[in-house]
């Protein structure tokens, strides 16, 4: 029997942006912080072998890209936000799953509190192929569909 072990871990953590989600139209006008925590669960194995930076994630580009979904589109609902997050980062065929937490700690709840966060954790359907050309924006890598593929 062979033994499994835990998967590896990239994470970035408390990446921070003004942006405009909300369903209160002063949340959309005015704007407020939200921070995000994102936690990609990959085989580390390859990249650290022949210390390569082209077999795993680049978690500079990634927060990059996180950064801009935060900043994009605004919506109404963290769960859609934390999706969209999600669906960036399993946009890399590397990435076997994520964890995503958007945090709003300004949000207004009419009381005092810390934080309000959604989290949500998802994984590659590996029944649908993907390659790092679908990745990198030469098709429709979006969906987060795909398994892993070789760079």
């Amino acid at each position: 029997m062979t033994e499994r072990r835990a998967p590896d871990r990239i994470a970035v953590r408390g990446l921070t942006a003004h942006a405009h989600h909300g369903v209160y139209a002063f949340e959309r006008e005015q704007g407020q912080t939200f921070r995000v925590d994102a936690v990609l669960e990959l085989d580390t194995i390859p990249a650290a072998a022949g210390d390569d930076l082209e077999r795993t994630v680049n978690y500079a580009e990634l927060a990059q890209r996180l950064h801009a979904v935060l900043t994009g589109e605004p919506v109404d609902l963290l769960e859609t936000l934390a999706q969209r997050l999600v669906d960036v980062c399993l946009a890399d065929p590397l990435v076997d799953a994520v964890e995503i937490t958007v945090h709003k700690p300004e949000a207004d709840l009419g009381v005092v509190f810390d934080d309000v966060t959604v989290t949500i954790r998802r994984e590659r359907d590996p029944s649908l192929p993907a390659t790092r050309e679908l990745a990198a924006g030469h098709g429709d890598g979006a969906t987060g569909g795909g398994r892993r593929g070789t760079p």
